[in-house]
């Protein structure tokens, strides 16, 4: 057989199996949407998961936009007050975390965050993306929290303050436990 006709049969049959691996997986996919357990969707490769899937007999938790805490009130720049992009995204998760343990929950069940990043005067006057995916890193897709949380994340203008570089909103859901 010629090389251009094996090439053609080889492409083919690639072509049949990733329809039909697509076609299984499709079928997985709809089985684990009527699941009674959260389902997380996505590329195994990848940080961050492209959807979830969260039961009806879960209750939802929505958290406001949040800031960085203040580091030091007589800091002379952004950095000394808040701290860089990811500084302030760590403060803010470490934030996310607490407030989560005191209604007896925890980061694994953050299903969505959306976060906003501000530019920052020491990189140009451009967004520090790469400070907020480093901070994301330590929280979440790790052997403590092996969750991977769906996300946006949107480049803006300004926050409320120019000390502030991030801002990050969460969803969380947990199993409602009623006997309703």
């Amino acid at each position: 057989m010629n090389t251009p006709m094996k090439s053609l049969i080889t492409a083919l049959v690639l072509s049949i199996c990733l329809i039909a691996g697509y076609s299984f997986a499709a079928g997985n996919e709809k089985d684990e949407l009527k699941s009674d357990k959260m389902t997380f969707f996505g590329s195994p490769t990848s940080a961050i998961s492209s959807s979830v899937a969260v039961p009806q007999s879960y209750n939802r938790l929505l958290f406001s936009g949040t800031v960085a805490p203040l580091l030091n009130k007589d800091g002379k720049t952004t950095y000394e007050r808040y701290g860089n992009t990811e500084k302030q995204a760590i403060g803010i998760l470490e934030k996310l975390k607490a407030d989560l343990k005191t209604k007896g929950l925890s980061l694994a069940d953050v299903t969505y965050l959306r976060v906003y990043v501000a530019p920052d005067p020491n990189k140009g006057n451009t967004p520090d993306y790469q400070g907020w995916f480093d901070a994301y890193a330590l929280f979440f897709n790790t052997k403590e929290n092996p969750v991977k949380t769906a996300r946006s994340t949107v480049g803006v203008q300004s926050l409320v303050s120019p000390d502030y570089l991030i801002e990050i909103e969460a969803e969380v859901a947990y199993k409602n436990n009623s006997k309703s």
